[in-house]
Formats: C-alpha cells, sequence, structure tokens
C-alpha cells in the first residue's frame, strides 16, 4: 500500500479569502521565473532579453499555464461534463488544471510571444529552458 499524506489544502486565510498551496506554488514559480529570467539574461547578454520582455514572457506564459491547464482538464478528462455545464470550463476557484494542457499552453504562449517580437520560436525557448525546471519543481 502507497502511504499518501493528507494535509490541509489550504495555506492560510486573508480574511474571508482562502490562499491554497497550490496557488501558493504557482506564485513561487512565477516568482521564480522573473527572478532567475533576470539573472540569467546578466549572465547571457549575448540572448539580448530585458527585464521588461522578461515580464512580458511571463504575461504570456501564465496566460498559458492557466488557459491551457483548464482546457487541458476540460477536453482530456472531462469533456462530457463540460459540454451539459459549459459555463463551468470558467470556474476555475473550484479545480481542475492538466499539466499536459498547461505544457501545450506554455508552447503556444512562447510562440505567440516569439512573433510578437521577431524572435524565432526555438530562440524564445532557448531562453526559458533553463528556467524550467524551478517552476515545475515549486508547482
Amino acid at each position: 500500500m502507497l502511504i499518501h499524506p493528507q494535509f490541509d489544502p489550504i495555506a492560510f486565510h486573508l480574511g474571508p479569502l482562502s490562499v491554497r498551496w497550490y496557488g501558493l506554488m504557482y506564485l513561487i514559480a512565477f516568482l521564480l521565473f522573473v527572478l532567475l529570467g533576470r539573472r540569467h539574461a546578466k549572465r547571457r547578454p549575448e540572448l539580448a532579453w530585458d527585464a521588461q520582455q522578461i515580464d512580458d514572457m511571463l504575461f504570456y506564459g501564465v496566460l498559458g499555464v492557466v488557459i491551457g491547464g483548464r482546457l487541458g482538464e476540460v477536453l482530456f478528462y472531462q469533456p462530457g461534463y463540460y459540454l451539459d455545464h459549459p459555463l463551468e470550463v470558467l470556474a476555475i476557484w473550484k479545480g481542475g488544471m492538466s499539466f499536459h494542457g498547461g505544457f501545450l499552453g506554455v508552447l503556444t504562449a512562447m510562440w505567440l510571444y516569439g512573433r510578437k517580437t521577431g524572435r524565432g520560436f526555438w530562440q524564445v525557448t532557448d531562453f526559458i529552458a533553463p528556467l524550467v525546471p524551478t517552476g515545475l519543481a515549486a508547482g
């Protein structure tokens, strides 16, 4: 038998709001992306990324993770339920995100960001790839 720890999914409360561990880990991952991305840009000036571009990529990445993760959950795991309850697709506070949907969302976000900035997909990927493991470790 495998041991599965049971712990409260709520990290802490801020008045009437409950902050969940899952959301806190996302926040830590996004913060690490910015901090390590800026450090990476300073150490590798030939990559030609500045702080504003890193912040912009974070915006695209957050949208990619959240939208892709949610759509992955909807399309891969419970399409029948969401066909019957289409407004529930928007209820991300009820949970339901998929890793592979989030991954596909981030790939799409990187492609869109590359198109917007005139960078190739692989150029964007080369900058972001070293930052990914810390985000995955956080959440």
